[in-house]
């Protein structure tokens, strides 16, 4: 797969790298970046393939993501800006329903839809230069991608308000403080960390790996024993699988585990 605004690359086995990569606009969000994004994760619910995690990031090193491309929305008319934050909305879903999980490995700034991207995955790991914001109050719009729904469930709903309402800028370390950044790296070492973590997810069954995150997403929305039902469903899910005998065959041979994801 191949992307106008979207570098892909499989940095080690089973993980794929996704960077965003319009460098020279502080990799702002167009509608041709909207359209890549959406048509990369739509591909992955359809078929994961051989891989087993992803990393998200941005070209460069100061910017994750700037946001929304305001010099492409500058004059837009109220209808074609309707009509782009649907295909906005849609793309930022699609990433939200990955049956793979999702590192996002924020490289620098992470403002206005380029925090609500990293918001979006499963969780964050963050430069120690990274800087975040929700800024869109100051531009006459409010989070329209999933900020306003995930930062509360990230940081607590009384520090999501502070944060929406005033659209100060808030550093990785505070961040992490908050519970919104699990892991702050020296710039230098993102990456190598960030590839860390990917492998040890890669490393386990992949089914097992889907079926985990998809208890856990789904679940948390819901009453405990819903919860406790839809973790039993998607445990059900691997009994079946060659990767659940190869598991204890691996345990009782004290051998490495050979996964398939079948």
């Amino acid at each position: 797969m191949t992307y106008e605004t979207l570098l892909l690359d499989t940095p080690a086995p089973h993980i794929l790298r996704v960077t965003f990569n319009r460098p020279e606009v502080r990799n702002a969000l167009n509608t041709r970046m909207a359209r890549d994004v959406l048509s990369l994760f739509q591909a992955l619910i359809l078929d994961p393939a051989d891989h087993r995690c992803i990393i998200l990031t941005g070209a460069g090193e100061q910017a994750f993501c700037a946001g929304g491309d305001l010099k492409e929305r500058n004059g837009m008319t109220d209808a074609a800006w309707t009509a782009q934050h649907v295909l906005f909305e849609q793309a930022f879903y699609a990433l939200m329903d990955c049956p793979i999980p999702v590192i996002a490995a924020v490289n620098g700034s992470a403002f206005g839809g380029g925090a609500e991207f990293a918001l979006a995955c499963d969780f964050i790991h963050a430069a120690e230069t990274a800087r975040f914001a929700l800024t869109e109050t100051r531009l006459g719009i409010i989070p329209g991608c999933g900020g306003t729904q995930n930062l509360p469930r990230a940081v607590g709903v009384r520090r999501a308000k502070e944060l929406i309402l005033t659209g100060r800028p808030f550093s990785a370390a505070e961040a992490e403080h908050w519970g919104m950044v699990n892991a702050v790296w020296p710039a230098a070492g993102l990456m190598e960390g960030v590839l860390a973590i990917a492998a040890a997810i890669a490393a386990g069954g992949p089914i097992a790996v889907r079926q985990a995150k998809r208890a856990m997403t789904l679940g948390i929305e819901t009453d405990l024993k819903t919860g406790l039902a839809i973790e039993v469903e998607a445990y059900n899910r691997t009994i079946p699988t060659s990767d659940r005998r190869e598991g204890v065959a691996a345990f009782n041979e004290k051998r490495p585990a050979r996964f398939t994801g079948g």
